[in-house]
C-alpha cells in the first residue's frame, strides 16, 4: 500500500521535470535558430525585406511629393494606412514570413543538416515549437521596427511639431500601437502557414503564390469566403480602414474579440499538424 502511494506521488514530480526538461530543450533550440535567423546568410534576404518600406520614406522625408494631400496633415492617417495594407502587410510581412518560416526545414533540408537534430535526444514536438519561437521572435523585432520606423517617417520629417504632440497626446500612440500589434498577429498566422508548408511540400513556392493571390483577391470574395484568410481578420483590425475599390464584395469586419482568438486558435491547429507531420517524417536528401 506504501509502495502504491509512493509511485502516485512520483507521477507530478515526473511530468514537471519533463516539463521543465521541455523547456530548457526548446530554449537552446531557440538560441541556435536565432543566432542563424539573424546573422546566417539567409538574413541578408530579411533585411533587405524589412528595409523596402523606409527606402521611399526617407526620400519623401526630403523631397514631399507635389498634391495637396501632402500638404494637409489630417490626410497622413488614410496616406499611412494605404502604405501599411498595400506594402507592410501585404509584401514585406508576407513575404518575410515566408522566406524565415520556410526555412526553417527547407533551408536544413537543402544544407543537409536536419539530421543533426533528429539524431539528437529532443522530441520532434519540442523542435517545431523551439523553430518556431525562434522565427516568431525574427519576424515580430524586424516587422514591428518596420512598422513603427515607417509612421514615424512618415510624420515627423513634414510636420514635426504637430506630430510630436499627435503621438504623445493624441491618437497617434494607439495608432501605431495597433499597427504593431496587427503586424505581429500576422507574423503568428502567416509563420504557422508558412512552417507548415516547408514541412510537407517539396516546392514550397507554389503554395505561397497561391495564398498570395487569394489574400489579394479577398476583396472579390463572397463574405463567407473572406473569412478563410489571413487578411481578412488582419483588416478588421486596423485603426483606419481604407476602401477596396468599386467592385470589391462589402462584408462586415470580424469584432476583435473574435478575430484574434480565431487567428490564434488556427495557429495552434496547424503547429499541431505540423508536429504531427514531423513525427512520420523521413529525410530523403536525394530527393530534394
Amino acid at each position: 500500500m506504501s509502495s502504491a502511494v509512493e509511485v502516485v506521488s512520483t507521477k507530478p514530480e515526473q511530468q514537471s521535470s519533463q516539463w521543465a526538461l521541455w523547456l530548457r530543450q526548446v530554449s537552446a533550440i531557440f538560441r541556435l535558430e536565432i543566432q542563424k535567423n539573424f546573422l546566417g546568410r539567409r538574413a541578408i534576404l530579411i533585411y533587405l525585406i524589412a528595409l523596402l518600406p523606409l527606402f521611399p520614406l526617407l526620400v519623401l522625408a526630403v523631397v514631399r511629393p507635389p498634391g495637396n494631400e501632402w500638404k494637409d496633415f489630417n490626410t497622413y492617417g488614410m496616406i499611412y494606412a494605404i502604405l501599411y495594407n498595400g506594402l507592410i502587410l501585404r509584401t514585406v510581412v508576407f513575404f518575410g514570413s515566408a522566406w524565415i518560416f520556410m526555412n526553417l526545414f527547407r533551408g536544413e533540408l537543402v544544407d543537409r543538416s536536419l539530421h543533426y537534430y533528429f539524431l539528437s535526444a529532443v522530441r520532434r514536438e519540442v523542435l517545431v515549437v523551439g523553430k518556431y519561437v525562434s522565427g516568431l521572435v525574427t519576424s515580430i523585432v524586424l516587422f514591428t521596427s518596420t512598422t513603427v520606423i515607417s509612421m514615424l517617417l512618415l510624420y515627423l520629417p513634414h510636420f514635426y511639431s504637430q506630430s510630436s504632440r499627435y503621438f504623445t497626446e493624441g491618437r497617434g500612440l494607439s495608432q501605431i500601437l495597433t499597427y504593431a500589434g496587427i503586424t505581429m498577429l500576422a507574423c503568428v498566422g502567416y509563420g504557422a502557414f508558412f512552417l507548415f508548408v516547408g514541412l510537407f511540400i517539396r516546392n514550397p513556392i507554389i503554395p505561397a503564390v497561391l495564398l498570395y493571390g487569394w489574400e489579394w483577391l479577398n476583396f472579390l470574395l463572397p463574405p463567407l469566403l473572406k473569412k478563410i484568410s489571413v487578411i481578412h481578420y488582419l483588416n478588421s483590425l486596423v485603426p483606419v480602414p481604407i476602401s477596396e475599390g468599386p467592385f470589391a464584395v462589402v462584408a462586415d469586419p470580424t469584432p476583435a474579440w473574435i478575430a484574434i482568438p480565431s487567428m490564434l486558435l488556427v495557429t495552434v491547429v496547424v503547429l499541431v499538424l505540423a508536429a504531427y507531420r514531423i513525427r512520420h517524417m523521413e529525410i530523403r536528401y536525394g530527393s530534394d
